[in-house]
């Protein structure tokens, strides 16, 4: 299969673009990656939709992680309008006059501020994975999956957020405990795990703490009042909302979106035992799905 990497200019810095079959000939899917800073690696494993489709699979990093620019001496630019831009300035140099889009945890934000925004242009399906419509929310769900922890582990986080000391050793482990328990738990060394998992990544710390904050469980960056539940209503085309079971991304937070998406066509699934990395934990499935859902909204 061809794969085209690419840099393409914003700012004055360089968005990184990976591309699966760039000469395919259905809608292109752009891709979302996680964080802010998590890199589009572990998004690979979406590219055998390239072959079983016949289209483009785009994946790019985000300014801020990865192969693109880190300006981290200006964390004043790892904010929302910033990568909203960095988004359509992607739409418009790579000609992507219809494409589906797709965005994975804060990816599936991105994915929401950008169809909510003046932008919007072009896009024929949405896929919301394992995400959120609202920072509140999140924080309530993720304190009501902490109590899954032992008490010790809940203790680490209420004195965490009372000091405002988040990086200390206690808490990082707890916090390591929590997203084996709701996101995923793979060795790295292990060979039967995915090369694009297993592949030595520059993350965004810079552009995670700036936007999110330090802490898992609370919203404490510049994306602490995000909620786009007020205007969910206006995003009109067909839009598939996905999570796994044992997500972080719970099904009170899915169901949300579901509701108060304005789409006529619209589709809620769970991937039963899956955890937040639903791409990875239930692959086969995943494919199956969004091929099935993407062949479905091509337009004809």
């Amino acid at each position: 299969m061809e794969i085209l990497e690419t840099f393409l200019s914003y700012r004055g810095l360089k968005t990184y673009v990976k591309i699966a079959n760039p000469r395919g000939k259905n809608i292109p899917l752009l891709c979302l990656h996680g964080g802010p800073g998590s890199t589009h690696n572990s998004l690979e494993l979406l590219f055998p939709l390239a072959e079983r489709s016949d289209r483009p699979v785009i994946l790019y990093d985000q300014i801020g992680c990865g192969l693109s620019s880190l300006p981290d001496n200006h964390p004043d630019l790892y904010q929302k309008d910033f990568w909203i831009g960095e988004l359509e300035n992607l739409r418009q140099k790579l000609h992507l006059r219809r494409f589906h889009l797709l965005g994975h945890s804060w990816g599936g934000m991105l994915a929401q501020l950008y169809l909510t925004s003046k932008h919007r242009r072009g896009v024929v399906s949405v896929t919301l994975s394992s995400t959120l419509c609202s920072a509140s929310q999140w924080r309530e769900e993720t304190h009501r999956l902490a109590k899954k922890l032992s008490q010790a582990d809940q203790e680490v986080i209420e004195n965490a957020e009372t000091s405002g000391d988040y990086h200390n050793e206690p808490f990082h482990q707890v916090s390591q405990r929590y997203l084996k328990l709701t996101v995923s738990d793979f060795d790295k060394n292990d060979p039967r795990v995915p090369e694009c998992l297993r592949r030595e990544k520059r993350s965004g710390i810079v552009a995670y703490e700036t936007a999110w904050g330090p802490s898992e469980f609370t919203p404490l960056g510049n994306l602490r009042n995000y909620d786009t539940r007020p205007s969910l209503n206006t995003i009109h085309c067909p839009a598939l909302i996905c999570y796994g079971s044992e997500d972080e991304s719970t099904l009170l937070q899915n169901q949300t979106m579901y509701e108060k998406i304005g789409s006529k066509k619209k589709l809620l699934y769970e991937f039963r035992g899956a955890r937040h990395m639903t791409y990875f934990e239930a692959n086969e499935e995943y494919l199956n799905l969004l091929n099935g859902w993407l062949k479905e909204n091509d337009p004809r």
